[in-house]
C-alpha cells in the first residue's frame, strides 16, 4: 500500500497459462489447424440467464493508464476473443476477506492478438483495454441485462499501469 498522494506502479508482463490460472484461461491458437474443445472453463449459476455473444470495440489507451474501477460478474464467466486486434490489456486481481478487489494483489497482463482469455465467474477485472491500435472482440458471458450482472468497485488509491513498449 502507498500513501494516498503516491501512485502504485504495476508493471505489464506477458500473459501466460500458469500465472493467469488463478483468475481464468489463457486461449492459445490450436497449432496446425487443430480444433482445442473446453478450452476454457464456462460457467454460470443462476437460472434463467441467458447466454449473450456480444462484439465489442475498445479504443487504444495511452499508457501509462490510471486505474480507476475494477468489476466482476458473480453468476457468469467471461471470455473475450480478439476477431481483430494486436495487443490488449489484463488487469486481474482477487478478492478480499470482505469481498473487495485485494488491489495490493494485483495482476497486469499484455496479451496479443492471438491470445483469448476467459475470466472465472467472480474475478475482479478491468474493462477490455487495446494497446497501440483498436481492437474488436467478441464477449461471450451469461447475463439477465440487470445490475445484477456486474458487481463495480471505485479504486480508491492511485494506481498506475505501466507498459515497456
Amino acid at each position: 500500500m502507498t500513501n494516498a498522494g503516491t501512485p502504485r506502479v504495476v508493471a505489464v508482463r506477458p500473459i501466460d497459462a500458469q500465472h493467469f490460472a488463478p483468475f481464468g484461461q489463457v486461449l492459445e491458437v490450436p497449432a496446425n489447424g487443430t480444433r482445442q474443445d473446453y478450452a476454457g472453463l464456462l460457467s454460470s449459476t443462476e437460472p434463467g440467464l441467458k447466454p449473450n455473444l456480444a462484439v465489442i470495440r475498445a479504443e487504444p489507451r495511452n499508457m501509462p493508464l490510471e486505474l480507476k474501477a475494477m468489476e466482476r460478474h458473480p453468476s457468469s464467466s467471461q471470455a473475450f476473443m480478439p476477431l481483430s486486434a494486436t495487443r490488449y490489456l489484463v488487469l486481474v486481481c482477487p478478492s478480499t476477506k470482505d469481498d473487495k478487489p485485494d488491489l495490493d494483489r494485483l495482476e497486469a497482463f499484455e496479451c496479443n492478438g492471438n491470445q483469448a482469455i476467459n475470466y472465472n465467474r467472480g474475478t475482479w477485472h478491468h474493462g477490455m483495454t487495446a494497446l497501440g491500435a483498436p481492437g474488436t472482440f467478441a464477449m461471450f458471458m451469461w447475463d439477465e441485462g440487470s445490475e445484477r450482472d456486474t458487481e463495480w468497485s471505485k479504486v480508491e488509491q492511485p494506481i498506475m499501469i505501466t507498459t515497456t513498449r
